[in-house]
């Protein structure tokens, strides 16, 4: 139990150390993060069709900033 106990106090300072050495991002690197390709879904127009189908069944908006109810009609 003692090891198991030190694995994970060596893991979690492991951890920690690798996490302590991130640059933020500087400003001329920006650029290459804003590119069409470094965006989460393939099709821009296919995710907000589907974002609309999931507010107007689900009754429910949030997280993307739409206003508007169940009925389909935001």
């Amino acid at each position: 139990m003692r090891g198991l106990r030190i694995a994970c106090i060596v893991v979690v300072a492991a951890a920690s150390a690798g996490c302590a050495g991130l640059q933020p991002v500087q400003p001329w690197e920006k650029g290459y993060l804003a590119k069409p390709e470094m965006t989460f879904e393939a099709d821009p127009l296919q995710a907000r069709f589907e974002q609309h189908i999931y507010f107007s069944k689900e009754n429910a908006s949030g997280g993307y900033g739409v206003g508007g109810g169940g009925c389909g009609c935001n």
